[in-house]
């Protein structure tokens, strides 16, 4: 089901670029997917997170309010909380799609899923975290390790459904009285086609530079 009208949150990811990483068809096969916001603004701010499976199933939502320093940090923090809350509920072998409004830190968390991969730990990008966030980063880079498979997507944030819940969290505090959930998502249809698509991650960038998988 979608969350605040909007669609859910695999139409979401499967339509968004995913910085760095190409977007092959088993991308639809994620197993859980997790939007965050942060917001900051001088009386306080807040963190919203939303969380289906595959086929749609509402796990978590969460709205809480908080005083980040800026605008990073919140980001930051609420990806923290969301990855948090998603870990309580989900298997380690779980694929994970994250949804996110920032780009910078979509493409820190996917360069730092690729780091993971090469032989020397090496990001094949520079990875610049903001100094007041570091000790949330040490912590997003601990749960993206303890899952099987993540990989970031960048939407806007007219369309993160975290966003409202960050930005109004005292208007929609009942989100966090809703049961707690462990929902295993429905077995994945098979896969229509056997070719890759061209990574959404370039697709506005003039052909420079192949995004790896």
């Amino acid at each position: 089901m979608a969350a605040h009208g909007r669609p859910a949150l695999r139409d979401l990811f499967d339509e968004s670029p995913t910085p760095h990483i190409a977007h092959p068809p088993r991308t639809h096969h994620r197993d859980f997917y997790v939007a965050t916001d942060g917001s900051f603004r001088g009386s306080g701010g807040g963190l919203g997170a939303v969380i289906e499976t595959r086929d749609g199933t509402r796990v978590a939502r969460v709205a809480t309010a908080d005083t980040p320093p800026d605008n990073n940090v919140a980001e930051y923090r609420a990806l923290h909380l969301g990855l948090d809350v998603l870990a309580a509920r989900a298997p380690q072998d779980a694929a994970v799609g994250v949804l996110i409004d920032h780009d910078a830190l979509a493409s820190n968390v996917n360069s730092a899923i690729l780091a993971t991969r090469h032989p020397d730990g090496k990001s094949p990008r520079p990875v610049s975290i903001p100094t007041a966030t570091r000790y949330h980063w040490r912590g997003i880079r601990a749960r993206l390790n303890g899952f099987d498979e993540v990989r970031a997507a960048r939407i806007d944030s007219d369309q993160n459904p975290a966003h409202p819940l960050a930005n109004a969290p005292t208007q929609y505090r009942h989100v966090n009285r809703e049961p707690d959930r462990c929902v295993l998502p429905e077995a994945p249809e098979p896969s229509a086609g056997e070719f890759p698509p061209p990574s959404r991650a370039d697709r506005n960038s003039g052909g420079g530079g192949r995004a790896s998988d």
